[in-house]
């Protein structure tokens, strides 16, 4: 995987996970409801706070000049000038969820460094030299405000408010002998640059949230085109809910035609998320989203196979000619002597999938007409058959997407229409319970190990994945890693 720059996108990775969560209960049930939790939001901080740190390192101090009064001596004038930042800890710093809010960010007992010169004059005696300022004890206190643009369904972040305090600032002077008369008047130096500094934390970080974050936020995908049938709809349906333990958030969860996008004629059951959780996010995958995609499919009439005998392995005993099937149904033989067949299969609905926490279930519909194929090419139709296949579902998945497998439980026989007269199915039946899962079942499976990819932003890899069905979806759960 590419490397992303160090500045805005690690920084990212403070709300990144929270925007997998971004959403409140609306009336529509999604089709993903997606939870970070506090792991989740402990790595994010982690990753983040080592962008902001060099975003603070970057901070300009002006120069600031004044006069001075001692006793004795009267009036001069100093000057503190090319003060560069060495260097700005932040060791301690958490991100928490912000109930009816978005996220708080506190930094506690950051220090930095700085280096510049100083110079003071007084009448004909001018001094110069070097200065060291450590600044200690910086609390920072911010407020990460999370939303949803509604026409677009890209998630959006404001930093809303934000304040910082410094609690001590130490000035040592170098490079003159007589540098102590700077230090006679160091407390308004170091008041001056301590209220400098408060005011340019807040700047960074505000800036940083608006012209960084906001920017990255836009690389979360709404919308994924999987083919030329069908894309997938992962955008926000409402702004952002935190709850005192975790960000959850909704997401529209649903395949769409790319050629007439229409809603489909069902909608998405309530997902009663587990209260223990080890993983940093979770998606809960309603059955909804997967029999969108069936929905999809079926209407577009893409759940058809042609099957033909030189697909069927050569070593297999069943042939799709009319020889073969002559010795199950005779009058196909005597009707049509020595010739090739074509079955022709189709959903003939849309498959139906459950959740439950035994597993997942899927239910098929198929029409099956069978032809021959005469000398000629054309094709003469033999008869028509429906299947009614049971089939367990069997999902995995890897860093970036759900990959499935189908495997047949029963399959039941209906004859629809014959025009070679009247037999009975029971006879194809197990022809039908070798074709499916050698020669049909395999075909499909192979575009499911393609997998549907998941709702990630750049950069970012799941790993320790575990998949759990409960009742009406499939809990997905993973740790992060920002590459």
């Amino acid at each position: 995987m590419a490397r992303g720059p160090d500045g805005a996108r690690r920084w990212a990775t403070l709300v990144v996970l929270a925007t997998l969560g971004t959403a409140v209960t609306t009336t529509t049930n999604p089709g993903i409801v997606a939870r970070v939790t506090q792991k989740g939001l402990d790595y994010a901080c982690q990753q983040g706070v080592v962008t902001l740190q060099k975003e603070l390192e970057k901070i300009t101090i002006p120069t600031f000049s004044g006069s001075f009064k001692i006793k004795y001596l009267g009036k001069g004038q100093y000057c503190f000038s090319s003060m560069v930042i060495q260097g700005f800890s932040l060791p301690n710093s958490q991100i928490r969820p912000s109930p009816g809010e978005g996220l708080d960010l506190a930094i506690r007992d950051a220090s930095i460094n700085i280096r510049g010169k100083w110079k003071a004059r007084k009448n004909f005696i001018k001094l110069s030299g070097k200065f060291d300022l450590s600044v200690e004890g910086i609390s920072i206190l911010a407020g990460l405000k999370l939303g949803y643009d509604p026409d677009s369904g890209h998630s959006t972040v404001t930093c809303s408010n934000c304040s910082s305090h410094i609690n001590t600032v130490r000035i040592r002077i170098s490079g003159s002998r007589l540098g102590w008369l700077i230090q006679l008047f160091h407390k308004r130096i170091e008041s001056s640059l301590q209220n400098a500094m408060t005011s340019k934390i807040c700047e960074v970080v505000t800036s940083t949230v608006s012209s960084k974050l906001q920017p990255y936020f836009e690389t979360l995908p709404v919308t994924t085109k999987l083919d030329k049938v069908a894309g997938v709809d992962y955008s926000l349906v409402a702004p952002p809910r935190a709850t005192t333990d975790n960000l959850d958030g909704l997401l529209k969860g649903e395949f769409f035609s790319l050629a007439h996008r229409s809603p489909p004629p069902f909608a998405p059951r309530p997902m009663a998320f587990p209260a223990d959780h080890d993983r940093m996010v979770y998606l809960g995958i309603s059955e909804y989203f997967f029999n969108t995609a069936g929905f999809v499919y079926q209407e577009a009439g893409a759940l058809n196979l042609t099957l033909r005998d030189d697909m069927i392995p050569k070593e297999s005993k069943f042939r799709l000619t009319t020889k073969f099937f002559g010795t199950l149904i005779p009058q196909v033989a005597k009707m049509f002597p020595d010739m090739q067949m074509q079955l022709f299969i189709w959903a003939s609905l849309p498959p139906k999938l459950t959740v439950n926490a035994s597993g997942l279930d899927l239910i098929f519909v198929l029409g099956t007409q069978a032809f021959a194929i005469l000398p000629n090419s054309s094709l003469d139709p033999l008869f028509q058959l429906e299947m009614n296949l049971n089939l367990s579902v069997l999902l995995g998945a890897k860093s970036d997407r759900l990959i499935g497998e189908l495997r047949l439980d029963k399959l039941l026989l209906e004859l629809k229409h014959s025009d070679i007269g009247p037999f009975s199915v029971e006879l194809l039946q197990s022809v039908m319970n070798y074709v499916m899962p050698t020669i049909v079942l395999p075909a499909i499976n192979r575009k499911l190990q393609k997998g549907f990819p998941l709702p990630l932003p750049a950069y970012i890899e799941l790993y320790n994945l575990v998949l759990q069905p409960y009742q009406d979806f499939l809990l997905f759960g993973a740790d992060v890693h920002y590459s």
